[in-house]
């Protein structure tokens, strides 16, 4: 029995998330279909953590445990897109140790959103930005920005529906830089709630426009009060960057759970 990981690109627009739902296109459940073809039997995938509808990815991680040692592992990415639809690729392949699970055994995420400032995106570009029609200034968001680091409690980014024991996530950057012509928030950390970045994106680009600051913002933030977050940002503009493995995790009791569940004892790759 071997454990595969896989590096996995999607364009989210057409999909009710990562998470399969019954009577739903999913990418999990696009992706467990088509191992269900290669393998002939029902294969469990597992996925580093959950985009919503309309949420893409760069480099989303999962794995899922084989039976079948005939297939080298670096066929698996031409094997499994040449029946994947066009809007999901496998982009590499590795076998881990059998300890290895894609959600437990990460220790940060990172997430890009893109903004199309000013002027009016072309047409292609509209299912991978958020446009907004003005210049924010970029040091005023940054500023506000460097609020978000380290260990916070994040009640004020929690969607209405979140599930989360705990509200307190460890955030190692969160920034505005320009690429190209867009703007871009990237925000890492342990992990997230649920349209937690969207929040984050939403409040302080509705802040910014409002002259707030940093001290304004962290006085925002201490007060746990969801009513005081901006309007949540669309789903279009964002992107699963990366998911890293290296390191400590962070949410350690969690952690101890799975390893008492099943018997592992690494986490690493």
């Amino acid at each position: 029995m071997r454990n595969i990981f896989l590096i996995v690109s999607y364009d989210g627009t057409n999909f009710c998330g990562w998470q399969k739902q019954d009577n739903q296109r999913t990418v999990q459940g696009e992706i467990e279909k088509v191992l269900e073809i290669v393998h002939k039997t029902k294969i469990e995938l597992y996925g580093s953590g959950r985009t919503d509808s309309g949420v893409h990815a760069i480099a989303q991680a999962a794995n899922f445990f084989s039976n079948i040692d005939s297939i080298p592992v670096k066929n698996y990415p031409l094997a499994l897109n040449s029946h994947l639809p066009k809007d999901i690729r496998i982009m590499d392949a590795y076998i881990v140790d059998n300890s290895f699970h894609a959600r437990f055994s990460a220790t940060r995420r990172t997430y890009r959103y893109f903004l199309h400032c000013g002027s009016t995106p072309f047409a292609h570009q509209m299912k991978y930005v958020w446009s907004i029609h003005r210049n924010p200034d970029i040091l005023r968001l940054n500023r506000m920005s460097s609020v978000l680091h380290g260990e916070i409690d994040c009640a004020i980014f929690a969607a209405s529906g979140d599930e989360s024991k705990s509200t307190f996530r460890f955030i190692e950057h969160a920034i505005f830089f320009i690429e190209n012509d867009k703007l871009v928030f990237e925000i890492c950390a342990n992990a997230f709630l649920w349209k937690m970045v969207r929040s984050i994106v939403g409040s302080l680009i509705y802040y910014e426009k409002q002259g707030m600051d940093k001290d304004d913002f962290a006085k925002i933030v201490a007060s746990k009060n969801r009513s005081f977050a901006g309007p949540t940002a669309p789903p279009n503009g964002l992107f699963l960057w990366s998911v890293g493995f290296d390191g400590t995790r962070r949410d350690l009791e969690t952690q101890k759970n799975y390893r008492s569940e099943t018997g592992s004892t690494s986490t690493s790759m």
